[in-house]
């Protein structure tokens, strides 16, 4: 396999990173009451330790290039760095708090099973696989959209990115604009974190390596589909 068919072959994963009830969350299809259930499932499978995931990437890394990269996204997820001020998981937590939420449920989370082998998969992968398959589930899968291919060629249609003010939670839920805190630090770091997930993967993965990234990222993805049908069913809706 070339850099070139690799690179695809990602993309391709990428772009069926889509799920048939994203609609409903943004178009206030789902009850409010609900909504608990989303934030909930995804603050304990991912967000609240994704700094870790990046960590084990970074531990396992050899090459210090690669390290940097990745010392740069851990400082900000973990700290807000200089632009968010607040490390990202705690951001996330504004968005159930703005809702009226009642935040103590965030400290006892029981992942329903999907959510847990969805879990399990990222521990594995991150911490069992390497650096290759840790920096390419954590940087490109996680933090990534069906949008990737946008991010590394000028021609392709870009992540949308409409005013904080038609965001879904603020139209249909009353989120108050400043809960948006997440939000508004993904949209001033992104760029520059996109750029270098690819520039990782695509300038220093061994061609040895390309077959065990892709079957990550597909594991990854099949996990994913499955957890958020859970999700989804958990939220009263139906395909």
């Amino acid at each position: 396999m070339t850099r070139d068919e690799f690179r695809e072959a990602l993309l391709a994963i990428m772009e069926r990173k889509k799920h048939w009830a994203w609609q409903h969350f943004t178009s206030g299809r789902v009850a409010r009451e609900r909504l608990s259930v989303h934030f909930e499932q995804e603050y304990e499978t991912y967000v609240r330790d994704f700094p870790v995931m990046i960590g084990w990437a970074y531990v396992q890394c050899p090459i210090a290039e690669v390290r940097r990269d990745l010392a740069e996204n851990l400082y900000e997820e973990e700290t807000g760095g200089m632009i968010a001020g607040r490390p990202h998981p705690d951001l996330f937590l504004e968005y159930p708090r703005g809702l009226g939420m009642d935040l103590s449920r965030f400290d006892r989370i029981e992942l329903a099973p999907a959510a847990r082998e969805f879990r399990k998969i990222l521990d594995e992968r991150t911490q069992h696989r390497g650096w290759t398959q840790a920096c390419a589930v954590t940087t490109i899968f996680l933090e990534g959209t069906d949008h990737e291919r946008g991010e590394i060629d000028p021609d392709a249609p870009k992540r949308p990115a409409p005013p904080l003010e038609q965001h879904p939670l603020v139209v249909h839920y009353g989120l108050p604009l400043e809960a948006l805190a997440l939000t508004k630090a993904h949209r001033k770091v992104e760029g520059s974190h996109r750029a270098a997930a690819w520039r990782m993967i695509l300038d220093h993965v061994p061609a040895a390596e390309y077959a065990g990234v892709i079957a990550a990222m597909e594991a990854t993805l099949t996990a994913w589909l499955a957890y958020r049908d859970e999700v989804a069913h958990s939220c009263g809706l139906q395909r």
